[in-house]
């Protein structure tokens, strides 16, 4: 039997009756009522998610910006402190090693926010890349992550904890304190609604979980919801849609790709195939690697697949031959059926408030 680890808050899961499933090696919450309330919910009001399995780590140290800005995607020389961004750390072929963001703590000194299934792959990674002077610490066990997410989120950050939470722009973080210990607070988000994340000591978790859910507009989402919404807005998931078999490029985000070098760039702009997006009519959804076609011919594997619950109909992501990625029609096979797909733009749904003006 797998040995799985638990967050600071898989107890107090279990206390309110959520289904717990194996996930990247964690004992995850994958829903407490059902995915589709849930979802609903996160789309309308505001819902706390657990992403305490993510992992975290330090760089710091004189000269750190400089020599992370040789390991990573993004340009991070350039990153002002308070602010963070998204990117890649490849391997020496371009392929996706992980996807991960970028916090600028001070002028030389950073914390990375990195896959739970990839911890150990890019530790070693950095650690390798790093010259001995920068010091890199892997931080996950003693730091927690609880995310806000959902248009009511900033009426509940503003009557939760002090601060000019109007003031913070999408893809910042700041600075405030809960129980008097220092507490981060980023606006990034993986739903497509507006939303915030907590990065703070691992035993306050409980406390902190326990002070949102005493507002009546929270209600606690799971794994399943977040991965339906992740995939209305086209969010790529590490293991499914990015891989080491895949570059950036080919995912569909070449123009993140900063302009400088950095280790494994050459390879992360080839792209022999393409991440595309399909439109699936009727509630039956496509799996994970189910074979895609056009005209006939087999042309790649799905890679995300779901109904999406804000759309009424299914959606999928689908890596296939750079050659017809501009064609508009394709067919899944299914297990039981053939589905058909229309190539179609992202985000599936268009509706989210992740970037709305606060201030």
């Amino acid at each position: 039997m797998e040995s799985l680890s638990n967050t600071p808050l898989t107890e107090h899961h279990t206390s309110l009756g959520a289904r717990i499933v194996p996930f990247a090696g964690f004992a995850m919450p994958v829903q407490y009522t059902s995915i589709l309330a849930e979802h609903a919910h996160t789309r309308t009001e505001a819902a706390v998610f657990d992403i305490c399995h993510m992992g975290e780590f330090t760089v710091q140290g004189p000269g750190a910006a400089s020599a992370l800005n040789r390991c990573v995607s993004q340009d991070v020389e350039t990153l002002g402190v308070g602010k963070c961004r998204y990117g890649f750390l490849v391997d020496d072929t371009g392929g996706v090693i992980d996807d991960l963001i970028v916090y600028r703590l001070e002028s030389e000194r950073f914390m990375i926010v990195v896959n739970a299934s990839r911890i150990a792959a890019d530790f070693a990674r950095l650690k390798a890349l790093l010259p001995p002077a920068i010091l890199l610490e892997d931080i996950s066990v003693q730091t927690a992550k609880i995310d806000l997410q959902g248009p009511k989120s900033f009426a509940v950050l503003k009557a939760l904890l002090p601060g000019n939470w109007a003031a913070l722009n999408y893809f910042n973080f700041t600075w405030t304190s809960f129980e008097n210990l220092p507490l981060m607070v980023s606006r990034t988000g993986y739903t497509g609604e507006l939303g915030y994340e907590f990065f703070l000591p691992a035993y306050k978790a409980v406390a902190l979980w326990e002070r949102l859910l005493a507002d009546a507009r929270i209600k606690p989402a799971g794994l399943g919801a977040r991965d339906t919404l992740r995939l209305e807005m086209g969010y790529p998931l590490y293991g499914q849609d990015l891989d080491e078999e895949h570059t950036p490029s080919e995912a569909g985000y070449g123009g993140l790709l900063k302009a400088g070098e950095f280790m494994g760039c050459a390879g992360a702009r080839l792209v022999r195939e393409r991440l595309v997006a399909l439109s699936i009519p009727g509630r039956r959804s496509a799996r994970h690697h189910d074979v895609v076609f056009s005209q006939g011919v087999e042309v790649g594997r799905v890679t995300s697949a779901s109904f999406a619950p804000s759309l009424g109909h299914a959606v999928a992501l689908a890596y296939v031959d750079s050659s017809v990625a501009e064609n508009t029609d394709f067919t899944i096979r299914a297990a039981k059926t053939e589905l058909a797909a229309t190539r179609t733009d992202l985000p599936f749904y268009k509706g989210g408030t992740a970037r709305m003006k606060l201030a």
